[in-house]
């Protein structure tokens, strides 16, 4: 079970949860994950209608390849879409997806309830102050290079080993803020190779040394579409296959953009990991 607090409020999670994804940007790599402001009320509804747990408000892609914008182009677009969804859904969850403390900061005075950072606040030096200053949950994300060019040639002696030495030592920063609730991303696919991605799979269930929620973020990715030979659009069968894959190595949050299915992979898992039957 963990816990997390965030604006006098508990986040209580006995099994896995699946986190929905709502990207207010022109250019993620998945076109149907690509939100309006007009959509988004509709769009959460259905997540949570769904069973999300949690969703994760994005307005920046960090694709291979893709161009930084600036903060305040951000901040344009998560900052209505924040303030629809908690007007219609007050007591959802929501976490902010960015690398800048400026747009952590703001949207979660505007409601965000988790700040989930791809940088775990390598990228800005500001942004853990910011998380130590809001007191609120943190989701730390592990990356070689910057989303530009960081799946040209990245390079690892041993990638389980290496990701593991980088979340020993984040986990010291944060202890010494004073930042207990936080949740451990691998990074699939940031930085990484499919080698690099399925060798971390196999070594996913190390991470519980931390104690900490794992999160997993491979829905649709390469690393699905290169392995079956498909794009993103024809990637769902194999992001459920490998989410079960990630909930039998102990992962604590499914990000994904295909809420149902999600739900109902962690529900079949929960049915046989608690050895439920007639």
């Amino acid at each position: 079970m963990y816990t997390w607090q965030s604006k006098g409020r508990l986040l209580v999670w006995e099994r896995p949860m699946a986190m929905g994804i709502l990207n207010l940007t022109p250019d993620s790599f998945f076109n149907a994950s690509r939100t309006s402001l007009q959509e988004i009320e509709d769009k959460a509804a259905l997540m949570l209608g769904q069973g999300a747990g949690i969703l994760d408000i994005g307005g920046q892609s960090t694709r291979p390849g893709a161009t930084t914008i600036c903060d305040q182009e951000e901040l344009d677009r998560v900052l209505p879409a924040i303030e629809t969804i908690k007007k219609s859904f007050p007591d959802c969850w929501l976490s902010i997806d960015t690398f800048y403390a400026s747009v952590a900061r703001q949207a979660v005075q505007s409601g965000a309830d988790i700040i989930n950072d791809i940088s775990a606040g390598d990228d800005d030096e500001r942004m853990l102050e910011v998380v130590k200053e809001l007191k609120v949950p943190f989701i730390a994300m592990h990356k070689q290079g910057k989303p530009a060019s960081m799946q040209v040639n990245p390079v690892y002696n041993n990638v389980a080993n290496e990701v593991m030495e980088y979340f020993k030592s984040k986990n010291k920063t944060l202890s010494a803020l004073g930042i207990y609730d936080w949740a451990i991303d691998p990074g699939f696919g940031f930085g990484k190779t499919l080698e690099h991605n399925y060798a971390l799979m196999q070594q996913l269930e190390t991470f519980q040394i931390f104690k900490k929620p794992v999160l997993v973020g491979i829905s649709r990715k390469g690393m699905v579409q290169k392995a079956l030979g498909v794009d993103a659009e024809n990637a769902l069968n194999g992001s459920t296959a490998l989410h079960m894959v990630a909930l039998m190595k102990h992962a604590s949050i499914l990000r994904v953009h295909d809420v149902k299915e999600a739900v109902e992979c962690i529900e079949l898992y929960t049915r046989v990991n608690h050895k439920i039957g007639l």
